[in-house]
């Protein structure tokens, strides 16, 4: 097996589509089916199942994918090493949940690019779950999570505390009013809607009404205009609370108070660039 019908099968596993992989490989399309074709016989098994809607992964494709994730990264992290030097440079991929991102991460990483503009910046939002699975695909460098992270392969050191609070319209004057209404939280994943949950269910609270965002903004504004509540960390709301568009409600303190941590794997080459990056951590002791 070569490393690059390696990636190319990767790729294809990735977007469940030969046109898909093809394009973010830049490849013509009967290149990628025929590299495809080629490490399917060369194993002697089907990799894939097609359908109409795509292609999925068989078991021997997973098996196969678990693999080339560990091929592919490790092959990548040589590439880090060996050309890594004493003055941070080169590509930089962070993930991070949207709260991180839009409240804390701002004025980390302009001071950070400020510091070190020889490194490629990149960053990714998404879910927790979403996120570890990133990393652990060696799809990210490393990434901000909101919740602890036990997982074996990866490590993580404290990033940001943050208070979570139940968030209303302004209107809304008490927290036995505020459950009351529908509430408002992003995908499936989202850890603040994991603790909302936890909490409600703890209190033996139920609401039927639950509507789903894509965007933290969207919440936001849909909690502004009186459509339900949220829970959010205060410091993510300030601004608006402030303005008088939105009300906070305090939750007990088992549930008030969330982590956010960065996880890394723990067999990566830790590059300049990410160990700079590291140090402008508020919880360095850690590492």
């Amino acid at each position: 097996m070569e490393s690059a019908d390696l990636r190319v099968f990767q790729m294809v596993a990735r977007e469940g589509s030969i046109t898909k992989a093809a394009l973010r490989l830049g490849y013509v399309q009967s290149n990628v089916t025929a590299r495809i074709q080629q490490l399917e016989s060369e194993l002697g098994t089907v990799l894939f199942f097609r359908h109409n809607r795509g292609m999925t992964l068989s078991l021997s494709g997973k098996t196969l994918l678990a693999y080339t994730d560990r091929i592919v990264g490790l092959l990548d992290e040589a590439t880090k090493a060996l050309s890594s030097s004493s003055e941070p440079s080169g590509p930089l991929m962070i993930g991070s949940t949207q709260t991180a991102a839009a409240v804390r991460l701002p004025k980390l990483l302009a001071s950070y690019y400020e510091q070190h503009p020889h490194v490629l910046l990149s960053l990714t939002t998404g879910s927790t779950q979403f996120l570890m699975e990133k990393v652990l695909h060696y799809e990210l460098d490393a990434a901000f999570i909101g919740c602890q992270c036990d997982h074996p392969e990866l490590r993580s050191i404290p990033a940001f505390d943050e208070e979570l609070v139940i968030v209303s319209t302004a209107s809304v004057t008490t927290l036995e009013e505020a459950v009351t209404r529908p509430i408002l939280v992003l995908n499936s994943g989202c850890s603040y809607r994991d603790v909302l949950e936890q909490w409600l269910r703890s209190s033996g609270l139920t609401q039927s009404i639950i509507m789903e965002f894509g965007m933290l903004e969207a919440i936001i504004g849909g909690v502004s205009a009186g459509l339900g509540i949220s829970l959010l960390p205060k410091t993510v709301i300030h601004k608006q609370e402030a303005e008088g568009l939105v009300r906070t409600h305090a939750i007990p303190d088992s549930f008030s108070h969330m982590k956010t941590e960065f996880i890394m794997r723990k067999d990566s080459f830790v590059s300049s660039a990410l160990r700079a990056f590291i140090e402008t951590l508020p919880h360095t002791e850690s590492w």
